[in-house]
C-alpha cells in the first residue's frame, strides 16, 4: 500500500511519530544535508521508495566520530542505504592541489561535516552498531569506486569500495530501479547473497563460492593485485570494463580481490520516459529541511531549475558520466516539464526565472541513436555528430523551450548547463538564434578545453576548428546588438597528453581570440575516468600507447599559462616559454605573453609565486 508523501521525509523520531512510524523500512545515511530537491540524490531516492509504499527515514550528515546520530532512528526493517553525497567525498573535501577545502556547499552554512571516504566510514559505523542489518552502498562515490581504482589523494590503487567495506551490495548508476527491486526482494523474505542478480548492482562473493552459471557470459578482468602492481594491467582492466557499460548487451564483469570476488552485473536499463517523468514530478518542496537554521549553499543555484534528461554520449575522457548515468540519453516529455514549470511558478520565492533546463549536456535533450533501443551504445567507439545513426536535431529542445516560455508566471527560461558546440554546428546552428534571443543571460558556457589536436583527441573533445566556426556564428548574431552576449569558454591545463608546448599554443589561441578565463580548470584525477587511467599508467587504455603526463612543477607551469596575463603568474609563464623554446613570446611585442621582467610587487618563492606581505590580491 502506497503511503501519502509527507512534506519532508522524516529525520527524527518525533517526525516519525507524527507519521505513525514505529520502525522505518529503509534508512538513508547521507553525506549531504537533507534538501528536498530532485537534484539531491537522497531526496530523489527517498521519495521514489516512499512512493513504492516503503517508509523512509534520513540521517543527514551524522557525526561520524560518535554513535548517537547513527542510533537516532533505530534499525530499519529492510536495509540501510549509504549515500555519501552529490559529490565524491575526496573531491568535495580537497582541492586539486590536495589541500583541504574550508567550505562544503552541501552543508548548512557551508561548514564541512562529512568524513573523508564517507562510504567506508558510514558503513563501518553502521555495521558495528547494527551487525545484522543489510547495508547497500550507492551514490556517485560508490558507483565510481566499484572496481579497483587509482586514488589521487593517497596516490595508490585502492580496492573496490565494496571489498573495503562491510556493506553487502553496491548500486551503481542512477539507482531508482535497483533500490526498488532490492526493497521488494527483502520485503518478500529473500536474503542478501541469495537474491538473483539485479542489473545495476555489484556483488561481493566469497572466494570459494563463485558460481559461474549464476552470471552468464562472465568476463574476468585483471585482479586487484595485478592492477596494483602492473600499470599495463590496470589500463587493460579499465578498457575491458569500460566496454561492458551497456545495459542491453553488457556482460557481468568480475575482479578478484584478496578476500573476495567483486562481480558487476550489467547496468540497469534506462528509465522509460513515463517513469522518468513520474520520478521528477514527485512532490519535492525544493527547500532544505526546516531543522536547519542556516541555508545550504548548493540549493540556491538549482532551486528553480528543471532536469530535462539524463545520460550523455559526449564521451569526455575526464568525465565519469559514462560510468554513472550512461551514454544513452533519457529525455522527459515536454508535457511533464511544462507541468513542473507550472508548479515552479506557484512556489514561494520564485521570481519568474527558471535558472536552467538541462542535464549533463544541456542540448542533448531529445537526441538519440537508432541503435540504442536494440543494441545500446557502441562499445568500441565514441558517439559522434558525424555518425549517420545519431540524430543531432534540436527540434524537440526548441519546442520544449518555446512551450516553457509560454507558461504563465514564467518571465525567463535560461540554460545554465554547459552545451556541446559541436552538436550546434552539426545541426546547422538551428538552436543558436533562439538560444541567444531567449536563453542566455549574458554568457554562454562552452567547454572546448583545448586546441591541440592530439590533446583534444585524448580528451574526447571536438577539435579547435569546430569551436572557431561556432564562435564566428555566435559573433555574427551579436552584430548590431546594444546589449551583446559573450562566450564563456572553459579550458583545462595538466591533462594527460598535454605538454608545455601545447599550453603555449592554447595561450596564443586565447590571446588571438580575446579570451581571458577567470576560473582555471587544472585536471584532477577522479575515480573511474579514462583520463585518470592515463594519469596513473601513462598509457592510453584503448591503444596502450604511451601518453605524456604532466606532474609537479610542469603542472604548475601549465596552470599559470592559462592565465598568462596575471602578474603573479609571470615567473612561471616565462619559465614555461623557455621550456617550450618560445622565448619569442617574452618581451614587449604585440604578440608577447609576458614582459622580460616580472611586474613589480611580485617575487618568486620556492616552487610557487608568492605575494609580499601587506599586498592585497586584485
Amino acid at each position: 500500500m502506497r503511503k501519502r508523501q509527507p512534506r519532508f521525509l522524516p529525520v527524527s523520531r518525533k517526525e516519525a511519530a507524527r507519521l505513525r512510524i514505529d520502525q522505518f523500512d529503509i534508512i538513508i545515511v547521507s553525506g549531504d544535508a537533507y534538501v528536498d530537491h530532485p537534484a539531491f540524490p537522497t531526496a530523489l531516492i527517498g521519495r521514489v521508495l516512499w512512493e513504492e509504499g516503503y517508509s523512509v527515514g534520513i540521517i543527514p550528515q551524522p557525526d561520524w566520530k560518535g554513535r548517537d546520530d547513527f542510533l537516532a532512528l533505530g534499525a530499519p526493517r529492510l536495509f540501510f542505504a549509504v549515500a555519501p553525497g552529490n559529490c565524491d567525498s575526496m573531491v568535495n573535501n580537497y582541492t586539486p592541489a590536495r589541500k583541504r577545502r574550508s567550505k562544503d556547499v552541501y552543508s548548512p552554512g557551508g561548514k564541512p561535516r562529512r568524513p573523508d571516504r564517507a562510504a567506508l566510514v558510514y558503513s563501518d559505523r553502521l555495521h558495528a552498531l547494527f551487525p545484522d542489518v543489510p547495508i547497500v552502498l550507492g551514490g556517485i562515490e560508490a558507483s565510481l569506486r566499484r572496481f579497483a581504482h587509482y586514488d589521487y589523494w593517497s596516490d595508490r590503487v585502492r580496492q573496490s569500495v565494496l571489498a573495503d567495506s562491510p556493506a553487502h551490495l553496491l548500486v551503481f548508476g542512477m539507482g531508482e530501479q535497483q533500490l526498488r527491486e532490492i526493497a521488494r526482494r527483502l520485503a518478500a523474505g529473500e536474503k542478501m547473497g541469495e537474491m538473483p542478480p539485479i542489473p545495476g548492482t555489484v556483488e561481493k562473493v566469497p572466494l570459494p563460492d563463485l558460481d559461474p552459471e549464476r552470471y552468464p557470459g562472465l568476463l574476468e578482468i585483471p585482479s586487484y593485485t595485478a592492477v596494483r602492481e602492473d600499470k599495463e594491467a590496470y589500463a587493460r582492466a579499465f578498457a575491458l570494463h569500460y566496454r561492458e557499460q551497456n545495459p542491453l548487451n553488457g556482460r557481468p564483469v568480475m575482479q578478484r580481490h584478496p578476500k573476495c570476488i567483486i562481480v558487476q552485473n550489467p547496468p540497469a536499463p534506462p528509465l522509460p520516459t513515463p517513469v522518468l517523468d513520474a520520478v521528477y514530478e514527485l512532490p519535492f518542496t525544493r527547500e532544505a529541511h526546516p531543522a536547519y537554521d542556516q541555508p545550504v549553499p548548493a540549493l540556491e543555484p538549482v532551486r528553480f531549475s528543471l532536469t530535462s534528461h539524463r545520460g550523455c554520449f559526449g564521451g569526455c575522457s575526464f568525465c565519469a558520466i559514462t560510468h554513472h548515468q550512461g551514454r544513452i540519453v533519457q529525455s522527459r516529455s515536454i508535457e511533464s516539464l511544462v507541468r513542473e514549470a507550472t508548479r515552479l511558478a506557484s512556489l514561494r520565492g520564485f521570481s519568474g526565472v527558471i535558472t536552467d533546463v538541462g542535464g549533463p549536456t544541456a542540448n542533448m535533450y531529445g537526441m538519440g541513436c537508432a541503435r540504442w533501443q536494440t543494441a545500446g551504445a557502441c562499445p568500441d567507439k565514441r558517439c559522434s555528430p558525424a555518425c549517420p545513426s545519431l540524430s543531432v536535431s534540436h527540434s524537440r529542445q526548441k519546442e520544449l523551450l518555446a512551450r516553457l516560455r509560454q507558461v504563465p508566471g514564467i518571465r525567463k527560461v535560461f540554460i545554465g548547463s554547459g552545451i556541446r558546440h559541436d552538436l550546434l554546428v552539426a545541426d546547422s546552428y538551428s538552436l543558436l538564434p533562439d538560444l541567444c534571443a531567449h536563453h542566455v543571460s549574458g554568457h554562454l558556457k562552452l567547454a572546448p578545453e583545448h586546441v591541440s589536436p592530439h590533446v583534444t583527441d585524448l580528451m574526447g573533445k571536438p577539435r579547435a576548428d569546430i569551436f572557431t566556426a561556432f564562435v564566428a556564428a555566435f559573433e555574427k548574431i551579436q552584430e548590431g546588438k546594444k546589449k551583446r552576449q559573450y562566450i564563456l569558454p572553459y579550458f583545462m591545463s595538466g591533462h594527460p597528453g598535454c605538454t608545455v608546448a601545447d599550453m603555449v599554443a592554447l595561450a596564443e589561441f586565447m590571446r588571438d581570440h580575446g579570451f581571458r578565463t577567470e576560473q582555471v580548470q587544472d585536471f584532477t584525477p577522479t575515480p573511474m575516468t579514462a583520463s585518470t587511467c592515463m594519469y596513473h599508467t601513462g598509457l592510453d587504455p584503448f591503444s596502450l600507447e604511451p601518453v605524456h603526463v604532466p606532474r609537479g612543477r610542469e603542472k604548475a607551469v601549465q596552470r599559470a599559462l592559462l592565465q598568462y596575463w596575471e602578474p603573479r603568474n609571470q615567473p612561471l609563464v616565462r619559465e614555461g616559454l623557455l621550456m617550450a623554446g618560445r622565448a619569442d613570446l617574452i618581451g614587449d611585442g604585440r604578440k608577447c605573453l609576458v614582459p622580460a621582467v616580472s611586474a613589480p610587487g611580485y617575487r618568486k618563492g620556492k616552487g610557487k609565486v608568492t605575494r609580499p606581505a601587506g599586498r592585497s590580491p586584485r
